[in-house]
């Protein structure tokens, strides 16, 4: 039987052991078990707990076949294949924000598994030295939000483990602020205010719809906007969101008679005729840490503020009118 050992390092720490197999090997969950019972896992040389701690330095011995261990596929050694282009907006030790252009993914899906936001973002800390593959078992640098293909704007990339837990963490309790700029068709009744709706996600059409009360699988779903500028029977508008729903800004302004320009989804053609966009003028321009508690190695983050450098049809509309 084949014998591996593996010492556990700073961004496996602090998982579960079955957990960790998991993600290391490419057998059912049960039969991870099994071999956990029957110790084909040691942990520093004693019988392993399925709900044991990982702690750094810790020694595995696995008496596992090589072929039930995973190997990377063609998404997971993209960082190979596409060239670091990447436009950083912020850096340190621990994160990246990238400022996403429009019509790139984050994520690789069915029809696009290689150029990839995270695939370039894992490329650039390659080649800078930063993402050594072969020193990691489990851990990749990984996108902590996301976006829209066709939305620009600021994501953010986790570095390690520890940032990664901690930022989705925040991000799940609504502790990072995300304001978007959008242009919509019509002029509003008040110059600020808040949306709030349920969204009901049908995946089979990828489209939200809105419901008034909350029902089955619908979502509360919550926008704060404000009116920057009106020209043309179009308003350029800052959103924020308070919830983090599939097209949520999208269907919204929609529903409330104010569809995005370029928008062919929740739009119309005869509404975007004037429109030169090739996708829905909406943009993810600023994020503002807000931590209300201690947030570990990312305390020195807390207040701070990033903003993409330029949206590029927010500055048309100002200085045409137009989009």
């Amino acid at each position: 039987m084949p014998v591996k050992t593996i010492v556990v390092g700073k961004n496996d720490a602090g998982q579960r052991l079955d957990k960790f197999l998991t993600k290391l090997l490419n057998i059912p969950q049960p039969l991870i078990y099994k071999y956990l019972r029957l110790k084909r896992v040691r942990l520093n040389g004693a019988r392993a707990e399925i709900s044991a701690r990982l702690s750094e330095g810790d020694v595995l011995t696995l008496y596992i076949k090589d072929d039930q261990f995973r190997s990377p596929d063609d998404a997971a050694n993209a960082y190979l294949k596409v060239k670091p282009r990447l436009s950083v907006v912020y850096e340190d030790r621990n994160i990246l924000i990238a400022d996403k252009p429009p019509g790139l993914l984050v994520h690789p899906d069915e029809s696009e598994q290689v150029n990839t936001l995270l695939a370039r973002i894992q490329s650039y800390l390659y080649h800078k030295g930063e993402y050594r593959p072969d020193d990691e078992h489990t851990f990749s640098p990984a996108l902590c939000n996301r976006i829209d293909r066709n939305t620009g704007g600021l994501v953010i990339a986790a570095k390690n483990a520890e940032s990664l837990r901690i930022l989705n963490e925040r991000i799940r309790q609504r502790q990072v602020r995300k304001f978007y700029l959008c242009v919509v068709h019509g002029v509003f009744e008040k110059s600020a205010g808040e949306l709030q709706n349920y969204l009901y996600k049908d995946e089979r059409r990828n489209m939200v719809f809105l419901r008034d009360r909350l029902t089955g699988d619908a979502r509360t779903a919550v926008t704060r906007y404000k009116v920057l500028c009106e020209k043309n029977g179009m308003s350029l508008v800052e959103a924020e969101i308070l919830t983090g729903r599939t097209h949520q800004i999208r269907a919204q302004f929609a529903a409330a008679g104010h569809p995005l320009a370029g928008d062919g989804k929740y739009g119309t053609n005869e509404q975007n005729k004037n429109v030169s966009l090739p996708y829905q003028a909406l943009y993810s321009y600023r994020l503002v840490m807000n931590f209300r508690s201690p947030a570990g190695l990312l305390d020195y983050l807390n207040g701070k503020s990033f903003t993409a450098p330029r949206v590029a049809f927010a500055e048309r509309f100002l200085e045409t009118g137009r989009v």
